[in-house]
């Protein structure tokens, strides 16, 4: 039986996350994690002065988290990934509390904004390709209730997520309109990201 990924080691995702690793394993994928210990915040002001677009920004978080891994672990194929929300050109972050929960999802409502999902892959240190997806998705009007019902139904795990909502869950409630690969609105643009790896060589076909 011929496997899928030919490389000699898995593809380290330099992510804790359980939902990319499972968009990569569900493609089957032969997939190790490592968190790439980055302090995400920092790097966004490390960039200011260039003035980085949304897209630009996953990319270079994506390539930081890669980087990171990477030095410590030369000899493997890393995978970084980020996504970035962009409404209008502003970047919005994880609320981490209510209050500011409340108040992104006020502004989100009746409105359009998009998802920028952005993969890097590092290898002996440096960088050796990567890409970015965007996905736009159209909130429907949210009155106050439906807001404070809707973040006493999701649970305080909501609060750790870019838009206050996961649309594999809930948070398709919120929505009259998604465009866009699943996998892009879920933080891993997986086409691009496959594509690239048949160009490296280590998928079968």
């Amino acid at each position: 039986m011929t496997a899928l990924w030919t490389a000699p080691a898995p593809l380290l995702l330099a992510s804790t996350s359980a939902t990319r690793r499972g968009l990569l394993e569900s493609a089957g994928l032969t997939v190790e994690t490592e968190a790439p210990g980055v302090d995400e915040r920092a790097i966004e002001a490390s960039v200011e002065e260039r003035a980085l677009g949304p897209a630009d920004l996953a990319l270079h978080l994506a390539a930081e988290k890669a980087l990171a891994v990477s030095r410590r672990r030369p000899d493997r194929l890393v995978l970084g990934a980020d996504q970035v929300l962009d409404l209008g050109g502003v970047v919005a972050h994880k609320p981490g509390d209510r209050e500011t929960a409340r108040a992104q999802l006020r502004v989100l409502s009746d409105r359009r904004h998009a998802l920028h999902s952005a993969g890097a892959l590092a290898r002996g240190g440096g960088l050796v390709d990567s890409f970015v997806d965007t996905a736009h998705l159209a909130m429907r009007p949210l009155s106050d209730e439906a807001i404070e019902a809707y973040l006493d139904l999701a649970g305080p795990e909501i609060l750790k997520t870019v838009g206050v909502y996961q649309v594999e869950g809930l948070g398709i409630h919120l929505f009259d309109r998604v465009e866009g690969q699943h996998s892009t609105i879920l933080g891993l643009p997986l086409l691009p990201l496959l594509a690239s790896l048949r160009r490296l060589g280590v998928l079968a076909f």
